[in-house]
């Protein structure tokens, strides 16, 4: 199965729920792609594939700049996973592959 697609994505932040779409372009073992959101618009960094897990990188600039380290598990068409925003901690990432 692969783990390409664009997927609804919701993150559960302090600031409340943060509603992106989240595209991922798998080559082997690596992936492309970009997160686009109310937040703007972030490109994936270091995206990896194990399996049906990946893991990635993406700069947010707004509200402030961070580092963001993504992992996320793709069940057929669901995703679940989690945000990690430093000293904000791990922030709960879901979706929905879109047809």
């Amino acid at each position: 199965m692969s783990v390409a697609g664009t997927y609804k994505t919701v993150v559960k932040s302090p600031m409340g729920d943060q509603t992106g779409t989240l595209t991922v372009v798998p080559d082997g073992d690596t992936f492309s792609g970009s997160l686009v959101g109310s937040l703007g618009s972030m490109d994936i960094a270091g995206g990896t594939v194990e399996g049906n897990t990946i893991k990635w990188k993406m700069n947010m600039v707004v509200p402030m700049p961070m580092t963001l380290d993504c992992e996320a598990t793709i069940d057929g068409d669901t995703l679940t996973g989690s945000v990690n925003a430093g000293a904000f901690g791990a922030m709960p990432l879901s979706g929905t592959r879109e047809a």
